[in-house]
C-alpha cells in the first residue's frame, strides 16, 4: 500500500485525462465507422439488376446525319478494337439481335387471348445474374426463358393498368405467368412456352439465351452477317474519372446514371476509409502519448525508482501499479466508446430504416472491441515493464 501511495503521487492527472479523452474519441469513431460500413455494405453490394456490376450499354449518338445513313449507327471491328484498348475497359461484347419475326400470345381464358410483336437480343450469359438452371436452353427444348426491362412493367402498372382500370402486377407475379412465343422465318415456324426469369434496369431490350438466338438466327434469320448497334462494356472500375471524358469525346452514348451511382459508392467508401484512417491515427497518437508520459514520469522520478529497486522491489512489482492504472482507464474507455457507438447507431438506424432496410448485426464491433482491448492491454503491460526495467537495471 505504501508503494502505491508513493507511485500515485508521480502521476499527472492532466496527462491521464488527455490519454483517456483521445483514446475515447479515436475508438468511438473507428468502431462507429466500421459499424456504419457493415450496415450500409449490403445496399452497396446488393444486386438489384440481372446484369452484374461494372457493366453498361454503349451505343452511338443518333444525329440528323445518322438518321439518313442508318449504317453509321452500327459498330464495326475498328470501333470494338478502339474500345477494348482503353485501360479502364475490361471486356467488350456486342449485342446480338434477332433477324426473324417474333410474337407473343397469352391465353386470358374463355377463348380470349392477347398478343404482340416482339424482338429479341442476347449478350454473353456470363454477364447475367439469373438462375443458371432457368436460363438453360438447347435445340430440343420447347421452353424459352426471357429477361425483360423493368420499365415495361412500370409502364403497365403506372400507365396502361391505370387507364384501363386493370390490377397492377408485381415482378414475382409476372414471373409466374406462362405464355407462348412464336418465331417465324425462312418458311418455318415454331412455338415455345416461355416465362420471365429476370428483370433488367440497365437496358430496354428483351433478352434470350445467346445459344438460342445464335441457333434461331441461323435457322429462321434473314440476315447472313450480324451487325450490332449496341455494346455491353465491362469496366475494371466504373468510377474511373477517364470514362465520362472518353465517351463524350468519342461521340458514344452511355448510361450516365450507372456511372454516377458507381461514383457515389466509390466516394462513400473513400470517405469512410478516410475517417477510419484519421481515427486510427488518433488511437496510435493516444498510445504514444501515454507511453511518453509514463516515460517522462519514470525519468522525472528516477531516484525514487532506484531506491525502491535497491530496497528489494523488482521491476515487475514497481511497474504493476502503472500497468493497472493504464489498463483500467483503457478498459473503461473502450467499453464507453462501444456504448457511445451503439447509441449513435441506434439513432441513425431509426432515421435510415424509413429509407433503407438495415438488418446488420453489432456482433462484429463487439468482438472487435474485445480484441482491441486485449491487444492494447498486452502492449501497455509489456511497454511499461520495459520502461521500468530499463530505468532501474
Amino acid at each position: 500500500m505504501t508503494l502505491h501511495k508513493l507511485q500515485r503521487k508521480t502521476l499527472i492527472p492532466a496527462q491521464i485525462a488527455g490519454y483517456a479523452l483521445t483514446l475515447f474519441v479515436g475508438v468511438t469513431v473507428v468502431i462507429l465507422t466500421f459499424q456504419l460500413y457493415a450496415d450500409i455494405r449490403p445496399m452497396l453490394t446488393q444486386q438489384t439488376d440481372v446484369f452484374k456490376a461494372h457493366t453498361v450499354t454503349v451505343s452511338k449518338n443518333v444525329t440528323l446525319f445518322k438518321s439518313a445513313n442508318k449504317e453509321s449507327v452500327y459498330f464495326d471491328a475498328d470501333d470494338l478494337e478502339a474500345l477494348q484498348e482503353q485501360p479502364f475497359v475490361k471486356k467488350v461484347s456486342p449485342f446480338i439481335s434477332s433477324s426473324f419475326n417474333v410474337s407473343a400470345t397469352i391465353n386470358l381464358g374463355n377463348g380470349h387471348r392477347m398478343g404482340t410483336d416482339l424482338f429479341f437480343e442476347s449478350v454473353p450469359d456470363e454477364y447475367l445474374d439469373v438462375d443458371s438452371e432457368a436460363w438453360q436452353w438447347d435445340s430440343t427444348s420447347d421452353f424459352l426463358p426471357i429477361v425483360i426491362p423493368e420499365d415495361y412493367l412500370s409502364l403497365y402498372n403506372f400507365g396502361f393498368a391505370e387507364s384501363q382500370s386493370l390490377p397492377v402486377i408485381s415482378e414475382r407475379t409476372l414471373s409466374q405467368v406462362a405464355f407462348n412465343i412464336h418465331i417465324e422465318g425462312n418458311g418455318a415456324r415454331r412455338t415455345y412456352t416461355s416465362r420471365i426469369v429476370g428483370f433488367s434496369g440497365k437496358i430496354n431490350s428483351i433478352l434470350v439465351p445467346q445459344s438460342f438466338l445464335a441457333w434461331a438466327n441461323r435457322t429462321y434469320g434473314a440476315v447472313a452477317h450480324q451487325r450490332s448497334s449496341r455494346l455491353l462494356v465491362e469496366f475494371t472500375d466504373a468510377s474511373d474519372e477517364r470514362i465520362p471524358a472518353f465517351f463524350q469525346d468519342s461521340g458514344l452514348n452511355i448510361n450516365k446514371t450507372e456511372l454516377e451511382s458507381s461514383k457515389m459508392v466509390f466516394l462513400f467508401r473513400f470517405a469512410l476509409l478516410f475517417v477510419f484512417t484519421i481515427a486510427a491515427i488518433v488511437i496510435l497518437l493516444s498510445m504514444a502519448f501515454i507511453v511518453m508520459s509514463l516515460n517522462v514520469i519514470v525519468q522525472k522520478n528516477r531516484d525514487l525508482f532506484l531506491n525502491l529497486y535497491n530496497i528489494g522491489y523488482t521491476p515487475r512489482q514497481i511497474s504493476r501499479y502503472y500497468q493497472r492504472v493504464v489498463s483500467l482507464i483503457t478498459v473503461v474507455d473502450l467499453f464507453a466508446a462501444l456504448s457511445a457507438a451503439l447509441w449513435v447507431r441506434q439513432y441513425y438506424v431509426q432515421k435510415l430504416t424509413h429509407v433503407f432496410d438495415l438488418d446488420g448485426t453489432v456482433t462484429p464491433i463487439v468482438v472487435a472491441t474485445v480484441i482491441l482491448t486485449a491487444i492494447l492491454l498486452a502492449a501497455y503491460n509489456i511497454l511499461i515493464y520495459r520502461i521500468i526495467r530499463k530505468t532501474v537495471a
